[in-house]
């Protein structure tokens, strides 16, 4: 595979700079033939969660990427899914209930590897054959340590169930291997093992199910990308995999494309080296620094915006990419992150939008923020009108107490009047009976009684 293939023109390289082993001697013009970009083993895209998606594999490829992993598929989610061909872009979507995995055959399938996140044979096997004409291999992810794969039995847990990550390569090898119709390479992607004859006797039982290239991660599964790599057992992975006839690949810390032929050859690796963390900062890290090096995060986010818009990757996928590859200190960074559209964001880079309108405003992620936007505005609508009528019963019920009491009190006084005037009326009579009676008694006086009342 040459630089041609990606489109980059070879720069002129300084006279005063080393030239390459496999260069001619003096500067290289434009028109000169390009450069194999494989000097001592390949360099390839490694898998990663999002940042691994179409678009950046795609770039990664322009850039000089040997072969691009996919991010982790999980089996279970292609079944049953619906082939979908999109003859404008090239691409093939894989849909249930939303986009599952989408690849462009046309543009990477003979340099694209599908990673798997599986924990069972039969559903490895199955989801294998239904992707199978739109890639170049399958990779079974036993290293990531993430809970989302491992609380399943996937990723990093198949390091502690060897015997189901045997089993799973020996069937995928099996039912779609390179001596199947399907002629697939099967490959399997590990991490280190707490020690070095651990890590070998892993090896040497992957290479035995017949794979094509193994992945050794140099870390362990608690290990975080900032740590260093450990590299104690790589020279004797390199060999175990050499002698069984299996493509080895190394990952954990390579920081371009010089630095990973400086660790093939350091480890007589008979393979290549993947690119993780400076590939999702920069996909231009695959270009040789005596081909110009890594390009301005500038000239990439536009090569990565043209490809992300000709192969209409979603809004939200884009976005994350680019902010990972926009310093964050950088002003545009913050207007990049407030950015909903396709729109937005190439009004914040100075690019002409060639993304379909429809499809622009019509995303799932805008059709959400919208229906937030409507349903908050529907809610403080419900909310007036709740308060307006909850002022409207305090007034009522203010009122109809008023009335209550106005009433209460006017009870009250007629009650008091004719308690008033019968207790009157009872005790002028009751003095009038009295006194007469007294006037009657013997003796009584004849002066009449009185009461005050």
């Amino acid at each position: 595979m040459t630089m041609t293939d990606h489109a980059i023109a070879p720069p002129v390289v300084p006279p005063n700079e080393p030239q390459p082993d496999n260069i001619p001697a003096g500067n290289i013009s434009a028109d000169a033939p390009a450069v194999p970009a494989t000097k001592y083993g390949k360099v390839v895209l490694a898998p990663m969660v999002r940042s691994g998606q179409l678009a950046t594999r795609l770039l990664s490829l322009k850039y000089g990427a040997d072969i691009v992993w996919g991010p982790e598929t999980i089996d279970k989610s292609l079944i049953g899914c619906e082939r979908v061909e999109n003859p404008k872009t090239g691409c093939v979507d894989y849909v249930r209930t939303g986009l599952i995995f989408r690849a462009c055959p046309s543009r990477e399938k003979s340099k694209f590897i599908f990673q798997m996140g599986t924990a069972a044979p039969d559903t490895a096997v199955a989801a294998a054959k239904i992707v199978a004409q739109d890639v170049s291999g399958i990779d079974v992810n036993s290293g990531c340590p993430k809970p989302f794969s491992t609380h399943a039995g996937m990723g990093a847990a198949l390091l502690k169930d060897i015997p189901r990550l045997l089993s799973i390569l020996t069937a995928l090898v099996e039912n779609v291997g390179l001596s199947t119709p399907y002629a697939l390479p099967i490959s399997v992607k590990i991490r280190l093992l707490p020690t070095i004859e651990e890590t070998h006797a892993l090896v040497t039982s992957l290479c035995k199910t017949g794979i094509s290239k193994l992945t050794l991660h140099c870390r362990t599964p608690p290990m975080r990308p900032r740590e260093p790599a450990i590299r104690d057992a790589l020279a004797g992975t390199a060999k175990i995999c050499k002698e069984a006839g299996v493509e080895f690949f190394v990952n954990g810390e390579i920081k371009g494309w010089d630095d990973a032929q400086r660790v093939i050859k350091e480890y007589d690796i008979d393979g290549g080296a993947m690119i993780a963390v400076a590939a999702e900062s920069n996909p231009s890290c695959f270009v040789p620094n005596h081909l110009g090096g890594p390009k301005p995060w500038r000239e990439v986010v536009t090569e990565y915006m043209l490809i992300a818009m000709s192969v209409e990757n979603p809004i939200s996928n884009t976005k994350f990419c680019i902010l990972n590859m926009v310093p964050g200190k950088n002003e545009i960074h913050k207007v990049l992150s407030r950015a909903k559209t396709y729109r937005e964001l190439c009004e914040a880079l100075g690019l002409e939008c060639t993304y379909p309108e429809d499809l622009d405003l019509g995303t799932l992620k805008t059709q959400r923020v919208k229906a937030q936007e409507e349903k908050q505005a529907q809610l403080q609508v419900e909310r007036a009108e709740r308060q307006k009528k909850l002022a409207d019963f305090k007034r009522k019920k203010t009122e109809a107490e008023g009335e209550e009491k106005k009433e209460e009190e006017g009870s009250n006084k007629r009650v008091k009047v004719d308690v008033g005037e019968r207790s009157n009326a009872t005790t002028g009579a009751a003095v009038a009976e009295l006194a007469a009676t007294d006037m009657l008694l013997p003796g009584g006086a004849a002066e009449p009684i009185q009461a005050v009342v």
